[in-house]
């Protein structure tokens, strides 16, 4: 028997406790308001302290056309905080990337939001068919600009999938899947439709309007390929283009369950479509009022089990109860994939909490390795070799000691590594990334190791080949950390002053800006072009200016100053530059004219 965490099964659980909410009934009325509404594909509605902006699904879906199934990157300008390292970076539905930005651009509706923002702190966008996807990316704007000012939760009814995996991931790892939450009824289709391969009858349209003017024969066509083709799916046999992002709510007549994984969440979007027709899917579609009243009140009425068999444990109670929510009996044949599924998603679910507390474990377990490279760097700062921390690990030789402290460096490398791996795996807490433990943690680790980890990419003439460590060499992980400690210290343009020097220097790439420094003075002496001339001595003057403001608010280790440091040696080659750039005036006549360099 599956031992238990929980004396209840988790997916109906959130289900209940959404739909004792007035969310869904209120996000309902205002998507309504949008369709009834003769001057604005939008609405606004407001709900004691909560303002409710509402999209049409009905309108806003004539917009949909050929280019449908496109898949394109996010705009900077307005998803600057999506971004996702790797080779496939966060892409979504084209055509309805346009419509958002139609609307975005709407100043009707600029104002709207501007009047909102100033009058609430809560915001609840909503959406019904393409509505939903457009106030998807609502939402995400919402929380790309805006998170430290209004609280955004985004709840959305039979909308289509909207980006592609890496979209998904990018989501996860800002922590924001917390803030969606997609109704999907039993049948409806049009949530179903893009992962159906791109073909003629399916590539050029993922609404409704669309399927409801097909003949009965290609509605038929398109129904099996649907459910085919997640079928396919749901087996991980291919991957598909799109991918779900956030909380899927499944409701059936019968009731509804939660779930955020996106393999499980294909698993029952082909799983509960089985015992569907097109007509069904059709009428889903537009039921989403019914789903919300029955299961409101199904969820305070006394439940009964299928077949009258009282399962063993509450655990298997509440996987029973989840299978009656889906519309799945416990005699029809997919009914055993449907609950492995479910048990799936209760492990998951309480595999978060799990995960958290064995890193923590972990994380103590680690702290040996740390505090040996702290020993090392203490006995490199007071060494008789005067180099220091970062210049004593890159000339290190083959000394027991030394490979020792490059074995701790890997390890806490791959430890760091597994808790992203977690994190974008949405299999760590939605909070992970704030708790205190984590963040001060992370940090230490990054101030500590990344120097040696700059000290290895030098050491072994990388930069020749892949080119310097900040643009091509820096791992992840590390700008992960830099935005977990920014989001949540900000910018403190007032810092505490320092009465003696960091323990650790602040800024972790201090000694790969060095590197870039030294090299550019190797470069600027064999430059023969004027404005590259300059260009290359402003650099390494904003470098020398940046690094004197480290040092006056002491905010470098002693290591730095070492005489036989990298930084020292800098500091005199650009000395002996500064005398040297006199010669250049003849060679450069008139460019160093009005320019100073200290």
């Amino acid at each position: 028997m599956e031992s238990e965490a929980s004396s209840f099964e988790s997916s109906e659980t959130l289900a209940a406790l959404v739909a004792s909410t007035p969310l869904l009934e209120e996000s309902w009325k205002a998507c309504g308001v949008a369709d009834a509404s003769e001057v604005s594909h939008f609405a606004v509605i407001r709900v004691g302290g909560t303002a409710y902006v509402g999209f049409s699904g009905v309108k806003l879906a004539a917009g949909v056309d050929q280019s449908c199934r496109n898949l394109v990157p996010l705009p900077d300008e307005h998803f600057s905080a999506l971004c996702l390292d790797g080779p496939d970076p966060p892409m979504v539905h084209a055509r309805l990337l346009h419509l958002f930005l139609s609307v975005h651009t709407d100043n009707v509706f600029r104002d709207q939001m501007v009047e909102i923002m100033n009058t609430t702190k809560s915001i609840v966008i909503t959406g019904h068919s393409v509505g939903g996807a457009i106030a998807s990316l609502l939402a995400l704007w919402l929380l790309c600009h805006l998170q430290t000012i209004c609280s955004v939760i985004c709840i959305t009814f039979g909308s289509p999938m909207l980006g592609n995996e890496s979209f998904s991931r990018a989501i996860l790892q800002e922590r924001w899947a917390g803030h969606f939450c997609h109704l999907v009824s039993q049948h409806d289709i049009v949530p179903r439709l893009l992962f159906a391969p791109s073909i003629p009858l399916a590539s050029s349209s993922c609404s409704f309007q669309f399927i409801s003017h097909l003949s009965e024969e290609n509605k038929t066509q398109l129904f099996r390929i649907v459910l085919f083709s997640l079928g396919v799916l749901s087996k991980g046999e291919c991957k598909s283009s799109f991918w779900p992002f956030g909380s899927f709510l499944f409701c059936t007549n019968t009731g509804a369950v939660c779930v955020d994984n996106g393999m499980l969440v294909i698993k029952l979007l082909y799983l509960t479509l089985l015992n569907g027709s097109l007509s069904s899917s059709l009428e889903d579609h537009l039921g989403y009022a019914d789903f919300i009243q029955k299961f409101h009140w199904q969820f305070i009425e006394n439940r009964s089990f299928m077949g009258g068999n009282l399962p063993e444990s509450s655990y298997e109670a509440g996987i029973t109860l989840a299978l009656e929510s889906l519309g799945i009996a416990s005699h029809e044949l997919n009914s055993e994939d449907a609950r492995e599924a479910l048990k799936k998603a209760k492990k998951l679910g309480r595999t978060r909490n799990l995960n958290s507390a064995n890193l923590a474990i972990g994380l103590s377990k680690i702290n040996p390795l740390r505090s040996q490279i702290e020993w090392y760097k203490a006995s490199c700062d007071n060494s008789g070799d005067q180099m220091g921390y970062y210049d004593s690990f890159k000339q290190r030789g083959a000394s027991k000691r030394d490979f020792k402290v490059n074995m701790n460096r890997i390890k806490l490398a791959k430890f760091w590594d597994s808790v992203i791996d977690k994190l974008e795996a949405n299999e760590l807490p939605y909070d992970f990334h704030k708790r205190a433990k984590w963040r001060n943690a992370s940090q230490y680790y990054k101030l500590l190791v990344e120097p040696l980890d700059i000290a290895e990419y030098y050491r072994s003439e990388t930069h020749h080949a892949k080119g310097h460590y900040m643009q091509h060499g820096r791992d992840k992980r590390y700008k992960i950390f830099d935005k977990w400690w920014s989001d949540q210290n900000g910018t403190d343009d007032h810092p505490t002053a320092r009465s003696r020097f960091a323990s650790l220097t602040q800024d972790s790439c201090f000694w790969a800006q060095v590197e870039e420094a030294r090299d550019r003075l190797i470069k600027v002496r064999a430059e023969a072009d004027a404005r590259n001339f300059i260009k290359i001595l402003e650099d390494i003057t904003k470098f020398d200016q940046y690094a004197r403001s480290l040092i006056e608010n002491k905010e470098v280790s002693v290591d730095v100053f070492a005489k036989n440091s990298s930084y020292t040696l800098f500091i005199e080659e650009w000395k002996k530059f500064q005398s040297q750039l006199q010669l250049f005036q003849p060679q450069f006549p008139g460019i160093l004219e009005g320019r100073t360099f200290p």
